[in-house]
């Protein structure tokens, strides 16, 4: 395993030293009639505090149990059935770009470190390039231990607001039996997420090998260059120094040597040639930039990666498979990109993975040699990447089949046919495919409510729904920054009390500070597509989640004349004298849009009484600007899980893994033994899911909980005192 234990206990103790920093006696409330042992209120509030900073940090997780549950979802791509006219983004709006968690930094004597940031003091620049280059800063720039703290500190306020899932919409069960305790997530490790890729093969971390190829130059191109000499390259790749080259000299004058020293120079700083010079009876190799910082920029993004080097006979893109631990997939390739010192965009995934878990998927890159990727290994902790091949062609969003998941569920409460009865439900039946809590954001403002201002066009609400004050728990930066703005209404002020703008608020305000208030239309749209695409996919979600609860409550978990199905991906309805040839499993719903039908009963008029209550035209969904205009999508209503099974085991240890991870199994660590008792009990399950569902509601089912962090605290209101 390539966990970091002290990691977690930093966050851990963090919380922990904000919560229970009133001198007051807490104890844990339970749900259950039965008290909680004593002995195992320790755990509880330890699951119950890592969730609930996971739940901050990164929206898709949250601490379960009755008291504590944490979760990740399977919300990587649209299916089949829901790309009829519309792609539905499942990337995260709260989840911030706020900087690379690098869990440890690499010797530069041995490997090309990530890029330093260009200064900004340099020359005269635009304001573009400047914030460019202060956003690159931003990364480096935040000292994890600053942001520990602040987060520690919100955690009380945090836990007092938020939303529960009667507030979107998630109020239905499908399964009758009782529901029990459970702690989903103590380590994040419990957790484990396998892509399931267009083949319908379940993605492992199995072979480390590189494929041999004679062009790819030898090993030893990533030890030839001293830290200095890379430093003095860096500067020159990144029009740092006012040097127009950098001449190293050749030590050992061979012509093997002057090779190496020319692929390293050249594989390793994209954009730089080289060429062999005699000065005064001296060799040197001399690293110029052959065309200026365009020629860099070029190298640099998708357009054309290196030409020059790239064997014609080999297929473009290095496809491989990315082991990952605590790390989302965006962050991971953040950190990838900058360590082979090129533009993300280069890579290519079919979905993304969430943070809070350990999880293994494709990724492609385009014209980066499966031997640099692979010396990666040597250099980056909580990453493995290996299972190499060269294709013709990248990956796409959405070609998935779905996501594999094996989960731990620590010291259960429930009996042995608690836990049977629920699996045998859950693996039958399945549950219902509400859209889950980290759809609609963590703070006091959901994220469906900017997306239901988008779509009324009132972009002045836009604007104050994003950047007001508003209660909860946030980074202090972030508090200042709408404090600023609250006072001022002043951009250019409220953006300088950021040092993270990448954020969605820093990409408004610095549009705001560009297009003026009267065009906050052309300040919004700053912010990058997707983003601004899932608040109003948000929106959709919140209307779908109201109106499923709905048809289950009138119609219950069978089909009737009226409902919706798909005949590949056109919606029929369903006749009378059909019922009996369809299940509930069959069962569409659409999000609302122009281009989708609604159901012949009832709740056909109950997304129209909806829509009008918001002060939208259900018959005219198309929108101003075409961005926003919603062509709508359908849903399948119960999902049923594939692969479904589980077992009960006992244990003693909280700390030990409860099964082997691909990298144990490279490693060669035999699987853990189990004794026939233990101290506690666990449930490990597997199962998995289509694109775009999500765990939580999976879990929700099994435990019969409110997965809101909101409500957890509520549940455990006498240890918060």
């Amino acid at each position: 395993m390539l966990i970091c234990p002290c990691h977690c206990l930093l966050r851990v103790t963090l919380a922990a030293a904000a919560l229970l920093r009133p001198k007051r006696s807490a104890g844990l409330v339970s749900s259950r009639p039965a008290p909680r042992p004593r002995s195992q209120a320790p755990g509880s509030l330890k699951c119950f505090l890592g969730a609930l900073k996971m739940e901050m940090t990164e929206m898709t997780g949250m601490s379960l149990k009755r008291g504590c549950l944490s979760m990740e979802d399977d919300d990587s791509a649209a299916p089949a059935e829901e790309i009829k006219k519309q792609k539905v983004s499942e990337c995260c709006l709260t989840k911030r770009p706020d900087g690379l968690q690098n869990d440890c930094l690499p010797n530069r004597e041995n490997v090309p470190g990530p890029p330093e940031p260009v200064s900004a003091k340099r020359g005269k620049m635009t304001s573009d390039d400047q914030l460019e280059e202060e956003e690159e800063e931003e990364e480096d720039g935040l000292s994890e231990e600053g942001e520990e703290e602040e987060e520690a500190e919100s955690f009380a306020d945090m836990m007092k607001h938020g939303l529960t899932e009667l507030d979107v919409g998630i109020t239905k069960f499908v399964s009758s039996h009782q529901g029990f305790s459970g702690i989903l997530k103590e380590r994040y490790s419990d957790f484990v997420v396998h892509e399931i890729g267009k083949d319908g093969q379940i993605s492992h971390l199995d072979d480390l090998s590189v494929p041999v190829d004679e062009e790819d130059p030898s090993e030893d191109v990533f030890t030839v260059l001293t830290a200095e000499e890379k430093q003095q390259l860096e500067e020159l790749q990144l029009f740092k120094n006012k040097e127009t080259s950098v001449a190293i000299e050749v030590i050992e004058d061979t012509k093997e040597k002057r090779t190496i020293i020319h692929q390293a120079i050249k594989s390793l700083f994209p954009g730089l040639e080289t060429k062999t010079e005699d000065r005064e009876g001296r060799k040197y190799i001399v690293a110029y930039h052959a065309a200026g910082k365009k020629a860099l920029a070029k190298v640099r993004t998708a357009a054309d990666p290196r030409k020059h080097s790239w064997p014609k006979s080999r297929g473009s893109y290095c496809h491989f498979v990315l082991y990952k631990e605590n790390k989302d997939t965006m962050d991971a390739i953040n950190v990838l990109s900058k360590y082979l010192r090129v533009k993300p965009n280069i890579f290519s995934y079919m979905g993304t993975k969430d943070k809070r878990a350990i999880t293994v998927q494709e990724i492609a890159v385009l014209k980066i040699t499966a031997q640099r990727l692979a010396h990666l290994n040597k250099c980056l902790m909580n990453f493995k990447l290996g299972n190499f091949s060269y294709q013709k062609n990248p990956l796409k969003l959405g070609e998935l089949q779905g996501n594999h998941f094996t989960v731990v569920l620590r010291n259960i409460t429930g009996t042995d046919d608690q836990v049977q009865q629920a699996m045998n439900s859950l693996k039958e039946i399945g549950f219902i495919n509400y859209y889950g809590m980290q759809r609609f954001g963590t703070t006091a403002v959901p994220t469906y409510q900017v997306g239901r201002a988008i779509l009324q066009n009132s972009w002045t609400e836009v604007m104050d729904l994003i950047l007001k004050p508003r209660s909860g728990a946030e980074k202090g930066y972030l508090v200042k920054c709408r404090e600023e703005w609250a006072k001022t209404k002043d951009p250019a002020a409220a953006l300088r009390k950021l040092p993270v703008k990448r954020c969605v608020e820093g990409q408004l305000l610095r549009g705001l500070s560009k297009y003026g208030m009267k065009n906050i239309v052309s300040a919004f749209g700053i912010i990058p597509r997707n983003n601004r695409l899932m608040y109003i996919h948000s929106y959709q979600s919140y209307v779908w989640n109201n109106m499923v609860s709905k048809r289950i409550e009138d119609y219950g978990l069978k089909p009737v004349p009226g409902d919706l199905v798909l005949k590949g991906a056109t919606a029929t309805y369903i006749e009378e004298e059909d019922v009996d040839n369809y299940s509930i499993h069959d069962v569409v719903m659409p999000l609302p849009g122009f281009d989708i039908i609604y159901p012949k009963h009832k709740i056909s008029e109950a997304y129209r009484e909806m829509l009008t209550a918001d002060n939208l035209d259900i018959d005219n969904m198309r929108h101003k600007i075409r961005d926003y205009s919603l062509s709508g999508a359908y849903r399948k209503i119960i999902i049923r899980p594939q692969n479904v099974s589980w077992e009960v085991v006992a244990y003693d240890d909280p700390k030990i893994p409860l099964f082997n991870t691909d990298v144990d199994n490279l490693e060669g660590k035999p699987p853990p033994v189990f004794a026939s008792e233990g101290k506690y009990r666990a449930l490990k399950m597997d199962f998995s899911l289509p694109p775009s569902t999500y765990a939580t509601m999976a879990i929700r089912e099994v435990l019969k909980m409110d997965t809101s962090i909101k409500n957890q605290t509520q549940m455990n209101t006498t240890w918060l005192r």
